[in-house]
């Protein structure tokens, strides 16, 4: 059974900075593609940073310059660098782990991430 297990938020002043992290038990992590998506109270879920199996980047305009999005494929994990976070950041994180080819789609359960102004 694919899980996917996040970790790293927590509550940070704005301005401050977070590393995110998603541990993902899968077979042959290098073949997904990863990304990280999330969810503020009452909005719906939104896209905020994606890595190919190959390794292109891309991110939502909202966190462009902000954050960085990499992965180890030797320990099965990508992270989410966030820097100079504002209150709009504050959400619950998603990992989401994708292999279209194979038809293989995973999302984790989320971690917090609260910015104070």
């Amino acid at each position: 059974q694919a899980q996917l297990v996040e970790s790293g938020g927590g509550l940070v002043q704005a301005g401050g900075s977070l590393r995110l992290s998603c541990a993902a038990s899968v077979s042959v992590f290098s073949m997904y593609h990863m990304a990280w998506y999330r969810q503020a109270p009452g909005k719906q879920r939104e896209y905020v940073a994606r890595i190919s199996s190959g390794l292109i980047t891309n991110y939502a305009d909202s966190v462009k310059g902000r954050f960085t999005i990499s992965r180890d494929n030797a320990r099965n994990t990508v992270y989410l660098q966030m820097n100079s976070l504002k209150p709009d950041d504050t959400a619950v994180y998603l990992c989401n782990a994708d292999w279209p080819s194979q038809d293989r789609n995973y999302w984790g359960l989320g971690t917090q991430v609260i910015v104070s102004s």
